[in-house]
């Protein structure tokens, strides 16, 4: 069941540690979910845990919160090679995909060798929700700060690029991440875009910002533009979930 547009929420969040399960899912994946627009049957939901490695642990723990709440679910690896012929049918059968965090360079990396980034804009087009959680949310965007590449942090610029923006995620919880999507819009390095605090996240209906929303009482998201030669950031309306 598609959506009726193309559908992104990019988070910094979308689940909670559980109590018999190590995840549970959040109130911004259960936005996600209602999304989809699915009634009457257990939604589908692939999880993409690329960034991290597809680790077998994460992996086992995604499958266990998916069962909890009752989700139809299926998991897109890489390592040690794919487990579906066609990867590309496979994301365009989901009501949702929820891809992981971790390293989104080594993410950018292994999709495009396997020719994900395509199948993920076919599965966008098509209307299949697409969510995640830090790499999971830069990926769909220009780029943004990321430490993949160490403990100081340095822009990406070679995301998919669904988005026509920057994001910056864990806005509040990590110091450089501010400073440096700040910097990065000021200078031409990254456009301009849209950040998310943990417990934030960002919904966009084709490429258009449509609206801002936490699962945290005080987690905040914010448009980040350039004006001349600075960034100026601007608080967004927040739905509290």
């Amino acid at each position: 069941m598609p959506a009726e547009t193309p559908t992104i929420l990019a988070t910094s969040g979308g689940f909670r540690w559980g109590g018999r399960t190590m995840f549970e899912v959040g109130p911004l994946t259960e936005l996600a979910l209602d999304l989809t627009g699915v009634t009457g049957r257990a939604p589908k939901v692939c999880f993409v845990p690329t960034a991290c490695g597809d680790d077998a642990r994460l992996t086992r723990d995604l499958y266990e919160m998916a069962r909890v709440r009752g989700l139809e679910a299926s998991h897109l690896q890489l390592f040690t090679m794919p487990n579906h012929d066609d990867i590309a049918a496979h994301l365009l059968d989901q009501d949702l995909i929820w891809v992981w965090g971790g390293s989104v360079a080594g993410l950018l990396a292994m999709w495009r060798l396997h020719g994900v980034d395509a199948a993920m804009r076919a599965a966008w087009e098509a209307g299949v929700v697409l969510t995640g959680v830090s790499a999971g949310s830069i990926c769909w965007h220009v780029g943004g700060p990321t430490d993949s590449f160490g403990p100081d942090l340095r822009p990406i610029d070679n995301g998919l690029a669904l988005l026509p923006y920057s994001n910056g995620v864990h806005y509040d919880a990590e110091e450089q991440r501010r400073p440096l999507l700040q910097r990065c819009v000021a200078d031409g390095t990254l456009p301009d875009g849209f950040a998310t605090d943990d417990g934030a996240g960002v919904l966009y209906r084709g490429t258009a910002f449509a609206g801002a929303y936490a699962e945290k009482p005080n987690a905040g998201a914010y448009a980040v533009r350039r004006e001349g030669d600075r960034a100026v950031e601007t608080p967004l309306e927040i739905t509290r979930l």
